[in-house]
């Protein structure tokens, strides 16, 4: 096999991967280790509490697997060596690289899908911005946002035990997508490695059982398991039972997991790629979920596979490999990859996309959304639609997890290029559709301009004189709705052209139906609701502001009764004469409630703590000025992590030095999409001093919290000496 940043006012620097100049020191406060007893006995305390820090400057003590060494910030990795592998510890895992978010429930769900898709990610060597689990500033990240077409989302690197990255597998569950992580070994060294670990019975057991633990620890669902080296007598008798052990391990402790095989060794322990399933590695397909082909298959060689006594029954388990890259003798690849999904689904298997980042690694960065929609639009016609089950609310901004500008309800509140793909959003429906007489329409993720996030949604088009009106569907998906549903709908519509929403439903108690064929559904066209109606009142009054620059808001209330939303759809008609008008409009944000949520009672954040202080110093402007001292330390609170969108980290100066000089403003740190979050480099006044950390609940509807519900904590700060 082949953020947010730190946000702060105008004189705090801020830079997160900043290289100390040489002769600075770099250093914290004593750091503890802390047992998940001791980080839950952290949590427990009283809210509103304070802390007092003594700053030393003294070579870190955190791990650097897991915390940037310059800054200190979390970030995500791998382990390279069995040795690491046989020796890791739950109590030892990076916390802040634990997936936070569950795998959503869909439709089909994946045993009953009959061509499953899998994409192996196989990004550059892997672990690149993407490490840093709260985010950082990158103008043109890799970013995967078509989860409505995959079932399996395989994060890959050539280390030996790849940990996806906790914010890929918090957007693959987002959408009801698996993630899994690799065991790979190649060359000489794998195969020592593999004569270590597949010696016997015992050592295989232990090398399988750490792997079950890894999963369960950092919440993904699996592992593809690549053995790129040739194996002994005794290493490939025992590969299938460590296969088989594993994969009954991980059913049991993490349903709904999968463990697939990477086609290349073969039973007699060479290694020698097959391109199918056959009797030479079968062995290895009947000990696991699924095995992974490599790609130099041909449509005879599919056929075959198809008759093949060992697939039979199990034609969704052949993943058969397509390389986007078109390395070797291949059918497809790059923008013709389609040829080879097509045949792949002929035959009736499933399929594995290796590296669909070519359309990033190959064209122009600038181009990345263009090309990568190009790419899944031509494959369209050969993969399943998978819609997303859940309850209400259903909220998306359409942002895609990257952005030239940070928006909060359509104003820039962070003026730079950043990449988080935590933030990214429940994703739409990205399409293309031709019209009659040279009419089309397509919706693409647009970073221009934004209602909340880096992206709104925009449709754009031309509607041909012969057509009144166009329909684009954004959403598929099932959710059961309330007895009385409040919608709102953000957009901001070009001249010539009237937005509305239409809705289609289904009968509620159809959210258990499994199959794969259309179920009957029929249109809802909702009302709007005026200004002054109770619930639009209400609204107003939790979301604050709700209009700006262009932007439109649009509420309605739905009163059904056993029904479930099917599809959401917005329509585009022409507003004057019957001419070709070309339109374009920006869909900012969509929701969905239960109205009875507008009027729910709000809940405050608790126990706010702080652990892992690090002080760092620069080595000062060079004119006499005193060295800057910055703050790096761990927050962990208490509060609902359903009942979020996401929470805003806030500091302020209270005193310093000077008694007389009053206290600061406050100033946002971050955001963060779990209850943890890391200051990092936080230029703080000189000691003694005295400053407050916030952190701010944001609703999962987008509303902003009354400082009576944030955590707060007060850390005071001296030096050594002036104690």
């Amino acid at each position: 096999m082949d953020g947010e940043n730190v946000e702060q006012d105008k004189g705090v620097q801020v830079n997160r991967r900043r290289k100390r100049e040489e002769g600075s020191e770099v250093g914290g406060g004593k750091i503890s280790k802390r047992s998940e007893t001791e980080v839950e006995s952290c949590l427990d305390d009283s809210a509103d509490v304070a802390v007092h820090e003594v700053i030393t400057f003294q070579p870190s003590t955190l791990p650097a697997q897991h915390y940037d060494p310059d800054t200190t910030e979390p970030i995500s990795s791998s382990l390279k060596t069995l040795d690491e592998l046989l020796l890791w510890k739950r109590s030892e895992a990076n916390p802040f690289n634990i997936a936070t978010v569950p795998l959503a429930s869909r439709q089909p769900a994946l045993s009953d899908s009959r061509g499953r898709t899998l994409i192996c990610h196989d990004m550059m060597g892997g672990y690149l911005e993407d490490r840093f689990i709260q985010g950082t500033e990158v103008g043109a990240p890799y970013v995967f946002y078509h989860w409505q077409y995959i079932d399996i989302f395989n994060y890959f690197s050539h280390h030996m035990v790849t940990i996806p990255p906790a914010v890929w597998t918090n957007a693959a569950h987002k959408h009801g997508v698996l993630s899994l992580g690799t065991f790979i070994t190649e060359w000489t060294d794998g195969g020592k490695m593999c004569e270590v670990f597949l010696a016997e019975e015992e050592t295989y057991r232990s090398a399988a059982d750490k792997l079950v633990q890894i999963a369960h620890c950092y919440g993904f669902d699996g592992w593809l398991i690549n053995i790129e080296n040739v194996l002994t007598v005794t290493a490939v008798k025992n590969m299938a039972p460590f296969l088989r052990y594993l994969t009954d391990q991980l059913h049991e402790r993490v349903p709904g997991s999968l463990v697939i095989w990477y086609d290349s060794v073969l039973q007699n322990g060479t290694l020698k790629w097959q391109n199918e399933l056959n009797d030479s590695n079968r062995v290895f397909f009947d000990a696991c979920d699924g095995i992974f082909t490599n790609y130099n298959w041909t449509e005879s060689s599919l056929e075959g596979m198809a008759s093949y006594s060992a697939a039979q029954g199990r034609l969704a388990d052949i993943y058969v490999g397509i390389d986007v890259f078109a390395r070797g003798e291949v059918v497809g690849g790059k923008f013709e990859t389609n040829k080879a999904l097509q045949l792949v689904r002929k035959h009736g298997f499933s399929t594995a996309i290796f590296a669909p980042g070519w359309v990033y690694e190959c064209h122009d960065k600038a181009d990345f959304r263009k090309n990568q929609d190009k790419f899944w639009f031509l494959l369209s016609d050969h993969l399943h639609i998978h819609r997303p089950v859940s309850t209400l609310p259903l909220i998306s901004s359409f942002c895609q997890g990257f952005g030239k500008s940070f928006y909060w309800r359509g104003q820039v509140e962070q003026d730079r290029s950043w990449f988080n793909l935590n933030a990214q959003e429940l994703q739409p429906l990205y399409t293309k559709q031709s019209l009659e007489d040279g009419g089309w329409w397509t919706t693409h993720g647009c970073p221009e301009d934004a209602w909340a996030g880096g992206s709104s949604l925009l449709l754009e088009g031309t509607i041909p004189k012969s057509l009144q009106k166009i329909i684009a569907r954004i959403f598929s998906l099932h959710v059961p709705l309330a007895t009385k549903t409040f919608i709102s709908f953000v957009y901001k519509p070009s001249l010539g052209a009237r937005v509305s929403l239409e809705l289609k439903t289904t009968d509620a108690d159809l959210c258990t139906y499994s199959g794969t064929e259309e179920i009957p559904s029929r249109s809802v066209h909702p009302v709007v609701l005026r200004e002054d109606h109770n619930l639009v009142k209400q609204f107003i009054q939790s979301c604050g502001q709700w209009r700006s620059d262009g932007w439109i808001t649009r509420c309605f209330q739905l009163d059904l009764s056993g029904c479930a939303l099917r599809e959401v759809l917005v329509s585009v008609v022409r507003d004057g004469e019957e001419q070709d008008l070309d339109f374009n409009c920006r869909i900012g944000e969509i929701m969905v409630l239960d109205a009875e949520s507008l009027f729910a009672p709000t809940f405050p954040v608790r126990s706010v703590c702080v652990e892992d202080v690090v002080w760092q110093k620069d080595a000062g402007e060079g004119d006499g000025s005193s060295p800057k001292i910055h703050l790096n330390a761990t927050l962990r609170w208490s509060y609902p992590p359903q009942l979020a969108r996401h929470w805003r980290v806030h500091w302020q100066r209270l005193r310093g030095p000077d008694p007389r000089v009053p206290p600061g403003p406050m100033a946002l740190i971050g955001r963060s999409y779990s209850t943890m979050y890391r200051v990092v480099d936080l230029e703080v006044p000189d000691p003694p001093g005295l400053l407050e950390l916030l952190v701010e609940p944001i609703s999962r509807e987008g509303f902003s919290l009354n400082q009576s519900y944030w955590g707060r904590i007060t850390l005071s700060y001296t030096h050594a000496i002036d104690i």
